[in-house]
């Protein structure tokens, strides 16, 4: 009997190894398919988890999305916020707003309106993420903070030469007495 024929008497079958998801998407990566859309239709993963397990491995560094750790920074308004939000309970979601609120001020004071859109962005970002793992007192507070921001009338403001004062004058007009007067 020859060499070959006796090795194939002890030949086995390999069982296919199966991958997990997070080594199925840098094996994808590696052999370059680089888009998380397509990535993520291949793996069966979802987007976010996608784009988290490239930069977390240090392959990408520009994707973000909802759940995008604020340890990577978006931009340059992204460091007024590294550590000063969450959602634990609600203490710590007001101590939250406050911060969204000190930071939104400040930019105002500023005139940086795309710092002001930061601080509202960071704060649906902060609203869906509590929402959407099931802590909704603590999600209400940011969507309390948001709606007192957005809910009054753009056009009333149109002829505004500033708009964060007109905003204030407006609240405070809401909040004042209504006197009537009665006819005798």
């Amino acid at each position: 009997m020859s060499k070959n024929t006796n090795l194939n008497l002890f030949e086995t079958e390999e069982e296919p190894t199966i991958q997990s998801k997070k080594e199925m998407i840098l094996s994808l990566y590696n052999s370059g398919t680089t888009e998380i859309e397509s990535i993520s239709a291949i793996s069966g993963a979802k987007p976010s988890y996608v784009g988290s397990v490239l930069q977390r491995e240090g392959l990408i560094d520009n994707y973000f999305d909802l759940y995008t750790s604020t340890a990577h920074p978006m931009n340059i308004y992204s460091k007024h916020f590294l550590g000063k939000l969450g959602f634990r309970d609600v203490l710590t979601a007001q101590k939250s707003v406050r911060n969204l609120e000190e930071s939104y001020r400040y930019f105002a004071n500023n005139q940086d309106r795309a710092g002001q859109h930061h601080s509202l962005e960071m704060a649906l970002t902060m609203l869906d993420r509590a929402r959407w793992t099931g802590k909704l007192e603590e999600a209400e507070v940011y969507r309390r903070w948001l709606v007192g921001k957005l809910n009054y009338p753009l056009t009333a403001l149109s002829k505004a030469k500033n708009i964060d004062e007109n905003i204030e004058d407006s609240k405070r007009e809401q909040s004042a007495p209504v006197k009537l007067k009665l006819a005798a």
